[in-house]
């Protein structure tokens, strides 16, 4: 773990300083090439930070938590919404009073969305300085990961299985569209075109759900959501009425639909109308226990964009889980 500062002194007075954490290799690389540009923005609209890189998976969660032992009340992610997951996992394991910041620099940005987190550094900066801080819920989730070892971790965004893992699988090595220009753009291309491709070779999966204390039943589904937000997938607005400080999650299952279908109704996710259809149900719920219904089969879960293991999972809402700096609400 390698922390490069902003201010070469390391006495306690400049641990008082907001700690921005940098995932250089989100946006597929181009917050590496640009944050000369972002830092310039930052201490501009936001004022003194201090600076740590991350260099690998789980960096954010260990300089987080690293953060945490500085008694930093200030933390900031800046990435992806898998850098924004990372850093709010050290926070909160680390069991401590410090505020969420942040910056988006990353493919999908869902979290930024339901939070109103302007997408533009300058436009990020001025909300992280003149914001208002909200409590938040977060997600737990526990499962199997790739060891085969069973974990635990948060979540503040969605957490899924079936169609969506696929696609995030095959948009996390696409290269098909590195050739456009623009981050934003290239993100939400690249999970339409993971999309279409994922929808022609379409499966359901079965799978036995209990929902709180209801009665487990067996559910086919194509893609099963248990969301704290609102958005997933690049700008899908898959659980419209979800509330990030309600307590409950908002369950969304799009059941055994036909291709056709999925294609010429497509537009409905991004517009949050797809409820609408027979095939999708949802419902609120603070603990899901799902597993396959067959022992053989492998299910892959996905969390706030990452693809950590495999059902069987066990969500639980925790209320008022962390503070994070969000944008002033306009009253207009």
């Amino acid at each position: 773990m390698s922390e490069a500062i902003s201010k070469s002194s390391s006495n306690n007075g400049d641990y008082q300083l907001p700690l921005v954490i940098v995932n250089p290799k989100s946006a597929a690389g181009s917050t590496e090439s640009r944050w000369a540009e972002i830092a310039s923005e930052l201490r501009t609209h936001f004022g003194a930070f201090q600076v740590a890189f991350t260099k690998k998976h789980g960096d954010g969660t260990a300089l987080a938590l690293h953060g945490a032992t500085q008694n930093r009340k200030f933390i900031i992610a800046c990435g992806g919404d898998g850098t924004i997951n990372e850093v709010a996992n050290g926070i909160l394991q680390s069991g401590k009073d410090i505020e969420l910041g942040v910056l988006p620099s990353g493919t999908g940005g869902d979290f930024r969305r339901t939070l109103g987190i302007p997408a533009n550094a300058r436009e990020a900066a001025k909300a992280l300085r003149t914001g208002v801080t909200r409590l938040i819920d977060a997600g737990k989730v526990t499962f199997f990961d790739h060891k085969d070892q069973q974990i635990s971790r948060y979540f503040l965004n969605v957490s899924s299985f079936g169609l969506s893992a696929s696609i995030i699988g095959r948009v996390k090595t696409s290269t098909s569209l590195k050739w456009l220009p623009n981050d934003l753009f290239r993100g939400r291309a690249s999970f339409a075109l993971s999309t279409l491709q994922e929808v022609l070779d379409l499966n359901y999966a079965t799978v036995k759900v209990k929902i709180d204390e209801k009665e487990e039943k067996l559910l086919n589904t194509i893609n099963f959501c248990v969301a704290n937000s609102r958005y997933f997938g690049g700008g899908m607005k898959i659980a419209p009425e979800a509330k990030i400080n309600d307590g409950f999650f908002d369950v969304i299952n799009i059941g055994d639909i036909k291709q056709a279908k999925i294609l010429l109704n497509a537009y409905t996710l991004y517009r949050g109308s797809h409820l609408s259809l027979p095939e999708v149900k949802s419902t609120l719920a603070k603990r899901i226990e799902v597993s396959a219904a067959s022992a053989n089969q492998i299910i892959q879960l996905e969390t706030d964009g990452e693809l950590p293991g495999r059902l069987p999972a066990i969500y639980e809402i925790v209320p008022n889980a962390l503070r994070i700096r969000t944008p002033v609400p306009d009253k207009s």
